[in-house]
Formats: C-alpha cells, sequence, structure tokens
C-alpha cells in the first residue's frame, strides 16, 4: 500500500530548464542521480541561459550540500520535501535486456529503477521533459511525467481570450460607438465574466457590426478603427487589432501568437518603425536554434557569417516594408539610416540578454523556442519607456524539451492575461499567400 507521499526523480533537462525546479515539488521528496551531476558539469561553462542555469543550481546545491545528501536527505524548507542525491546503481537484468548502452540516459533509468524497488510504500515518478525517457521508464514499470510546474493548464482557453466574437450584438449599442469616442461600460457586453485586461471584440448582428477594444484603464468599450503601420495595412480583423495594440501607449508588452504567414513579425516591425521617433533604440531579435542537433561552430565562417542565415526571416521583413516605398522616397532612406546608425538593430537574442533596455521597442520572434524563464529573464531587462513584443507560433517548436504548453510565449500569454499593461492577439488568417495558408491547413 502506497503512502500519500512522493519520491521524484528529476533528469538533467528539468534542472537545465528551471534551476529552482527542486523547490516545487510541494512536500513531496526529490532526487537527483548522481548522473545528472556529471552533466550538469558540462554545461556550466557557456554564456546561454542553461548554462546560467547549470551554474544557479549547482550554487544552489551547494547551500545545501553536506553528508545527509546522499543518507539521509536534506529538507528543502517549510512544507516542502526532503533532497537526496543517489549514487549509481548496477543495471537490472530487465534494464540489461532493454537497453544495453551504458549511456547518461540509462544510468538515470537504473537509478530510478533502484529507487522504485527500494520505496515499495512510496510511488516513485521520474520527471523528464525528454519523452523517448518517459517512454523508456515506462516500460521498465516505472511511473514518468513532463515537469508541468509552468505549463499552461487551458491552452484553448487563452487562445481565445485575446479576441472574442459576440453575435447578436443591438444595433443600436453599434450605432453607438460609430457616433462618438465615448464609448460604452463592459456591463453593457452582458459577459458572464469580469473583464480585467484589453480585450478586442467582435461585435456584430445581422445588419452591422464594429471592432471594439475594452481598456482596463477606463473600464469603456470603444471602437477600433483601421489604423496603419508604415505602409503596412491589415488586412483581417486580427490584424487591426494588432496593430491597434502595437501603437497603444499603454500597452508595454504584447504577445502575438498565430501560424505562419499571418503577419505577426511584420506587423511588429511596421509599428515600431512607425513609432520610431518615440524611441532610442529598435531591437528586433531572435533565438538560435542550431539544426540537426549541430551547434554553430559547425558552420563555416566567423560569428557575423554564422548567423547571418537565422536573421534572414528578419531582413525579408523588412525587406517587405521598404517596397511599400519608391526607393528615393523620405521613408525608404530612413529606414536605411535607422540600419546604418544602428538605432535599428536585427541581431541574435543572446546578444540582447544581460543589456538593460530603456526607453527601446523591443520586438522578440520565434519566442514560442523560449522557456518561460528565458521570457522572464528577457523581460526583468526592461528599463523606463520599454515596449517588448514576443511573437511565435505555438504550433511550431524547435527545441525538444518543449511543447504547446510548457513554451515561454503560450506561458506569457497565460500568466499575463489580467494585466493593464498587456494585451494577447492570436492571429488565425494566413495573409502570406493562398498556396501558404493551405500549406499550413492541410500539410
Amino acid at each position: 500500500m502506497t503512502t500519500g507521499k512522493k519520491i521524484f526523480v528529476l533528469d538533467t533537462n528539468v534542472i537545465l530548464h528551471d534551476f529552482n525546479s527542486i523547490f516545487k515539488f510541494d512536500e513531496h521528496d526529490v532526487v537527483i542521480p548522481i548522473t545528472v551531476l556529471e552533466e550538469l558539469d558540462k554545461f556550466k561553462k557557456g554564456n546561454d541561459l542553461i548554462n546560467f542555469h547549470a551554474r544557479e543550481f549547482t550554487r544552489e546545491l551547494d547551500k545545501l550540500s553536506g553528508d545527509l545528501l546522499f543518507s539521509d536527505g536534506v529538507a528543502l524548507g517549510n512544507g516542502r520535501g526532503k533532497l537526496f542525491i543517489e549514487t549509481g546503481k548496477e543495471f537490472s537484468k530487465k534494464m540489461k535486456m532493454s537497453f544495453q548502452d551504458n549511456i547518461p540516459d540509462h544510468r538515470i533509468l537504473a537509478i530510478t529503477e533502484f529507487i522504485n524497488n527500494d520505496n515499495p510504500n512510496k510511488t516513485t515518478i521520474l520527471v523528464s521533459k525528454d519523452i523517448n525517457l518517459r517512454m523508456k521508464a515506462k516500460s521498465l514499470g516505472i511511473t514518468a511525467e513532463d515537469f508541468k510546474n509552468d505549463q499552461v493548464k487551458d491552452i484553448d482557453n487563452m487562445l481565445s481570450l485575446g479576441i472574442q466574437t459576440i453575435p447578436n450584438f443591438p444595433d443600436e449599442k453599434i450605432a453607438k460607438l460609430y457616433q462618438g469616442d465615448e464609448g460604452f461600460d463592459e456591463s453593457e457586453l452582458n459577459l458572464d465574466y469580469k473583464l480585467e485586461g484589453h480585450r478586442y471584440f467582435i461585435l456584430k448582428n445581422d445588419a452591422t457590426s464594429a471592432l471594439a477594444h475594452f481598456n482596463p484603464l477606463d473600464k469603456k468599450i470603444k471602437r477600433v478603427e483601421k489604423p496603419s503601420a508604415y505602409g503596412i495595412y491589415p488586412r483581417n480583423e486580427e490584424q487591426i487589432f494588432s496593430i491597434d495594440a502595437l501603437l497603444d501607449p499603454n500597452i508595454s508588452l504584447i504577445a502575438l501568437t498565430g501560424t505562419a504567414g499571418t503577419g505577426k513579425t511584420l506587423l511588429a516591425l511596421a509599428s515600431a518603425l512607425q513609432l520610431s521617433e518615440q524611441f532610442d533604440q529598435i531591437y528586433l531579435a531572435r533565438p538560435i536554434i542550431a539544426l540537426a542537433n549541430k551547434d554553430l561552430g559547425y558552420l563555416p565562417g566567423d560569428a557575423k557569417e554564422k548567423i547571418s542565415p537565422y536573421m534572414l526571416p528578419l531582413f525579408d521583413n523588412l525587406a517587405v516594408i521598404k517596397k511599400k516605398f519608391n526607393i528615393h522616397s523620405k521613408q525608404y532612406l530612413y529606414v536605411d539610416e535607422l540600419l546604418k546608425n544602428e538605432k535599428l538593430q536585427i541581431t541574435p537574442l543572446a546578444y540582447i540578454r544581460g543589456r538593460s533596455l530603456s526607453n527601446a521597442f523591443f520586438i522578440v520572434d520565434e519566442a514560442q523556442n523560449l522557456t518561460p524563464h528565458e521570457i522572464k529573464t528577457i523581460i526583468t531587462r526592461a528599463g523606463e519607456g520599454t515596449k517588448m513584443v514576443f511573437t511565435g507560433d505555438i504550433e511550431q517548436i524547435d527545441s525538444p524539451y518543449l511543447d504547446k504548453k510548457s513554451n515561454g510565449l503560450a506561458y506569457l500569454a497565460d500568466k499575463m492575461k489580467d494585466q493593464k499593461i498587456f494585451a494577447h492577439i492570436n492571429l488565425l488568417k494566413g495573409e502570406r499567400s493562398y498556396l501558404a495558408e493551405l500549406a499550413s491547413k492541410l500539410l
């Protein structure tokens, strides 16, 4: 008969994902296999966030150090369980039959199997962000699960919150929106919940419709007119709402989610150019996810040449904006001037980390490939007057240890949804081309 208390065995990738993960298992005990410490040692040097996590975890472990870590365990704090370090174990006969290679994953499995067999009155759970390792554990009869502490519980609800359609809306109320700027109170929407953060609405009936925005500062519903940003005109309601939020001085943090071709990065960059005189700097950055599990060192050339292929999509968006103007026009030449003077910088995200960003318009592209902790690290660099925009497609994640619910972009949209300085728009309508939209839906 098992007790209510559980034992969680952590894989290396959980700690690299969140160095504070050992403190997030409530009253249950946590075990770190000695193999994990061996693997973490390989990540201590470097400037990426996983290197920072490896170093920080080592520091946390040092604060808890002592011989008891290998025997009776060390208390993790009030209301929490104990932390143990478990040394290496022999592969069982069952392990040897299934997993012959002596690799770190299998050594972690052997330790987990030993703990599971040695504690029949407790449930032992291997926590890993590696799906294959979880499957291997289950083949041995060991319970395994993902690290769920920072996962979005209701992803569909989160995605639908930013824009809502209200059918059969009274014609006279829609007419009132067109008559002036006063708007009306949220109570006239007859919602069964209270509005907190910025929300956008499509109000419609058989005769007419209106696009509206709820502003949490004055608690009013007002009409959204069709805006434009540096030669870019929105093609659908979602893009109209996106530009409205991007140009709103009261919204300093924005998440734009949606599939490829919906215009997320283009709209953000055009809005940054539109507002460029209000900011000292415009940054357009993206994380570098190496292809085919190869480090950038495998690519030829110097540092600039190595990263340039990863930045091309950002320059492509800039080229689309420039093509809206004659090459001799003031707007066209102004973009070139911003690049020349480095007021507009298109750069890998790693080059931005650690800097204080004051009075900047900061766009982070492909933010679905960031962890929740990376998102937090970036936002906490924001100084006075900075506007931050995170764009990405949570259905297209290149990181092997993130998914639709655990990536930083989804986490950001979920945690910030009711804040007065935040807006989230989920774009669904592809505008790149009919071919691109068809491929996005069917392939």
